[in-house]
């Protein structure tokens, strides 16, 4: 899970869990970003092809 205080969400910071997933062995990362009168969340699974590398 990564905690964000940000206007939005953008590729950059999915890339940063995608790697923070590679780096853990984890599967599947939540963003969290409380920049903005709503929460907003993303959630980023690693595909079969990023577990085999």
């Amino acid at each position: 899970m990564e905690l964000k205080s940000v206007r939005r969400i953008v590729k950059a910071h999915e890339v940063q869990l995608v790697n923070y997933l590679t780096a853990t062995g984890k599967q599947v990362g939540l963003i969290l970003n409380f920049g903005t009168e709503k929460v907003e969340v993303k959630r980023k699974v690693r595909t079969l092809d990023q577990l085999d590398q």
